[in-house]
């Protein structure tokens, strides 16, 4: 019996990718994004993860012809950049509302059924912006570090019932994430032009960084483990990255950030 799969922002870039992965791996892929996806290979459903009545709707879609939700892919996210003083309180919420508040609102309408069918899979997708803050995203990397301590914490809250969760860390991504990024430099001359040099150096480790399709084999990959971990960072060098952030002083690591990313 085919496992069935929702992913979020399945319509571009990792979530796509995922979605498709899941589906050639046997399951059945509901997929979860804004736009209209004409002759979509997976069953669309336009939802705004923002709108919880929505989700709600959407997931008891899923159920209605399904009966069962064996795993949930959270992707749906996008990226925002500027300096925090000079960001609009709106922008900054925005980014909390799709990256967490989005993840918040499908989670906790898949947990009811998968408790009470007695298991089931919860990937998040988060960022080695989380651990690693990077300056000029800072609501970008607070909404990722956001969702890990949500990840954790909850993987404890369900863990009786069956209900496996984690939290997934991509680095650099080569995808239309990065086109899609809302871009301010309102400040650039304040900050000496630090704002621009900043994005232009995330911008160019973002064009030359991992294609979404390796990327969505590994979080496939997890997807489908019988056992996982809390967290988990994709690629040798961002793994090392994380562990060398907890190994050292958090002042040292942190002006070897502000030296990269904010010079």
């Amino acid at each position: 019996m085919s496992k069935i799969a929702i992913v979020t922002g399945g319509s571009s870039g990792i979530g796509l990718n995922v979605a498709m992965c899941l589906k050639n791996a046997g399951c059945t892929v509901y997929e979860l994004s804004r736009r209209d996806v004409p002759n979509s290979p997976f069953n669309h459903i336009a939802t705004d993860v923002t709108d919880e009545v929505a989700v709600q709707a959407a997931v008891k879609r899923v159920l209605e012809k399904e009966e069962k939700i064996d795993i949930l892919v959270n992707c749906a996210g996008f990226g925002i950049s500027g300096a925090a003083e000079f960001t609009e309180l709106a922008d900054a919420k925005r980014q909390l509302d799709v990256n967490f508040f989005g993840m918040v609102n499908v989670t906790k309408a898949v947990l009811t059924p998968m408790r009470k069918a007695g298991g089931g899979r919860i990937v998040n997708i988060s960022s080695v912006a989380a651990p690693i803050p990077i300056p000029f995203q800072t609501f970008y990397s607070a909404s990722k570090a956001a969702i890990n301590a949500y990840t954790c914490a909850v993987a404890n809250e369900v863990a009786p019932y069956g209900i496996t969760m984690c939290a997934i860390q991509p680095g650099d991504i080569s995808s239309g994430f990065t086109d899609a990024r809302k871009k301010s430099i309102e400040g650039d001359a304040e900050y000496g032009g630090r704002i621009s040099r900043s994005v232009e150096v995330m911008e160019k480790d973002e064009r030359g960084g991992m294609k979404p399709a390796v990327a969505a084999a590994y979080i496939c990959k997890i997807a489908l483990k019988k056992k996982v971990k809390p967290l988990y960072a994709i690629g040798f060098s961002y793994k090392a990255f994380c562990v060398i952030m907890k190994i050292l002083p958090i002042g040292l690591s942190n002006k070897m950030i502000g030296m990269i990313y904010a010079k």
